[in-house]
């Protein structure tokens, strides 16, 4: 575990050690309004977890490092009586953040969808290819800088940090360490 910072214009970190929790309830349910978070859109609630609007009726919620108990518990304590499924998934799912003015540039290298701000603007969630891995898509906008998360099967992980590295190559992509305070690098 590295604590590296970079002041490069795009910068890649492997951000695997966040707790991941996978929830999956009623799209109009009250867990979905707890929640407050629609699909395709991310936002941050007053913990600071990073609540993803994933797919219908599924959201993926992001939060500091050993956390998932506590995340867990808060969901569960609203789930009244509709069934819902809530799985910590933090072991079996890769992380990556890239972020920096260049992501632009990197990014449609390895996906096809348009990353100009009218089409994926901060809080911005979809799954798509990138580099031939299906990837949940977070954008994730830190003081100003674009910013993205990758979210995949950790089977993949390495996979796709490597291509990213590969893809940002020609734009001077530098590694960073992890940063506990949710992933968020400071710029």
């Amino acid at each position: 575990m590295s604590a590296r910072r970079s002041l490069a214009n795009l910068r890649i970190a492997d951000c695997t050690p966040l707790t991941k929790v996978f929830v999956q309830a009623f799209e109009k349910g009250m867990l979905a309004r707890d929640l407050g978070v629609e699909f395709g859109r991310a936002v941050r609630d007053e913990n600071g977890t990073l609540r993803i609007g994933s797919g219908p009726g599924e959201w993926l919620l992001l939060a500091p490092p050993g956390s998932a108990p506590e995340v867990v518990e808060r969901v569960e304590a609203v789930r009244a009586e509709e069934p819902v499924s809530v799985v910590d998934v933090t072991h079996g799912r890769a992380l990556v953040r890239i972020s920096g003015a260049k992501t632009v540039d990197l990014l449609p290298k390895v996906c096809g969808i348009d990353m100009s701000d009218s089409i994926t603007p901060d809080g911005a969630a979809f799954r798509s290819s990138v580099a031939k891995v299906l990837t949940d898509v977070v954008r994730d906008d830190g003081e100003g800088t674009r910013s993205y998360l990758l979210h995949c099967e950790r089977s993949f992980g390495q996979y796709l940090f490597d291509a990213l590295l590969d893809a940002g190559e020609e734009f001077g992509i530098e590694i960073e360490g992890f940063a506990s305070n949710n992933s968020r690098s400071p710029e």
